[in-house]
């Protein structure tokens, strides 16, 4: 990639890997250490968690000292985790790595399994480094998950009644002025059709209901951070997985592909190719998102985060500020985050849609329940 695409001038940047991990982990009891100096605990804290006021949860900064990083010390991040958890019990531990420990070439799979022998706690390493989005560092945790039940768990018998597990969900992709009322009416939609809800990763749910996820009939991917897991699991259980986010107009169509799905064991996407709309429009946001919103609109997606070229229907990844700047001056209508709107300065109307992993807490009391209403007037 080009330096000057990693360029903004003008816009904002996403949530970073780190970020993800913590949002992804954040209610299951564990305990997450960022191993940092201070200010990527607070970025997290202050801009990308809506729970932290609300909800107790062990996240942790390792408060990396410049003397610590330079003659790489572990030795005192893997005493000091090892003596927080004996104090405290989690659940398991996981340490995820930022740009500092990225530069001095901090092995965390090997921090890791020395801090798992010390506590006998199940004990995760990741190596995000705030280079990525906060979409890969969701994607290493509910992976790593997936992968600790495929290795130490039995499959359970599956449920009599039609179960569904959903994967991907955080509140950095599903905002609002309570970032659970998308969570609840996703449940709601769901439970109307017959379909019960096994386990929500990771939103309004507990590590209890998640271990008992190999039960279920299907999995719903409902952004991309929960498709890596599901295709473990598809692989450890033979668990099919449907991929779509709910949203109003698609939601029949997501019910469908769980039905056929049940009967075959097969994957499925959700939402496909369609029809454009009269007027030229472009989303902007997480792919899995972007693709279900588009199918829907009759748009056009791209996608600056991470994601997979085989699951594109209706868009192209663009990153880069100046990428996306060139890119919407082909379309009428641009629907995306407000802090998206310098770069429509050619587009007709531009439609915000608060994206929490892009501008934090600013807007997400408007941010809308897709899945019972999509309140555009293009």
């Amino acid at each position: 990639m080009a330096y000057a695409e990693q360029i903004a001038r003008s816009i904002s940047t996403y949530a970073s890997d780190s970020s993800g991990v913590c949002s992804a982990l954040f209610e299951l009891g564990g305990m997450v250490v960022m191993h940092d100096a201070s200010g990527c605990n607070s970025t997290y804290s202050t801009h990308d968690e809506p729970r932290w006021y609300d909800f107790d949860s062990f996240i942790f900064i390792s408060g990396l000292t410049e003397q610590e990083a330079i003659m790489g010390d572990d030795e005192k991040l893997i005493s000091d985790v090892t003596d927080a958890a004996k104090q405290l019990s989690p659940s398991f531990i996981a340490v995820a790595g930022t740009p500092i420990p990225m530069m001095t070439g901090t092995d965390f799979a090997a921090v890791a399994k020395e801090i798992e022998r010390r506590t006998a706690l199940p004990t995760f390493g990741f190596a995000t480094n705030g280079m990525n989005t906060y979409v890969s560092g969701v994607e290493m945790a509910y992976a790593s998950l997936a992968e600790r039940f495929a290795h130490h768990m039995k499959p359970r018998e599956k449920t009599k009644e039609p179960t569904v597990n959903i994967l991907g969900a955080t509140p950095l992709d599903f905002s609002g002025e309570d970032c659970y009322t998308q969570i609840r009416s996703m449940r709601t939609m769901l439970e109307e059709s017959g379909i019960t809800v096994q386990s929500v990763w990771a939103m309004g749910d507990s590590l209890r209901s998640i271990m008992c996820s190999s039960a279920a009939w299907a999995n719903l991917v409902v952004s991309y951070g929960g498709l890596k897991a599901a295709k473990i699991m598809q692989r450890e259980y033979g668990i099919p997985y449907i991929i779509g986010r709910p949203v109003k107009g698609l939601n029949e169509a997501i019910i469908s592909s769980l039905r056929q799905s049940f009967k075959d064991g097969e994957s499925r996407i959700a939402y496909e190719k369609h029809t454009r709309a009269d007027k030229k429009i472009l989303l902007i946001g997480e792919g899995v998102t972007s693709e279900s919103l588009a199918s829907v609109l009759g748009a056009d997606a791209a996608i600056p985060t991470e994601f997979d070229k085989e699951l594109l229907r209706s868009g192209t990844l663009a990153r880069g500020e100046e990428n996306l700047r060139n890119l919407a001056r082909n379309y009428d209508v641009l629907i995306a985050d407000p802090l998206y709107e310098p770069i429509a300065q050619n587009c007709t109307n531009f439609i915000p849609l608060p994206h929490e992993g892009f501008s934090g807490r600013m807007f997400s009391a408007q941010a809308p329940d897709l899945v019972t209403k999509i309140p555009f007037n293009i």
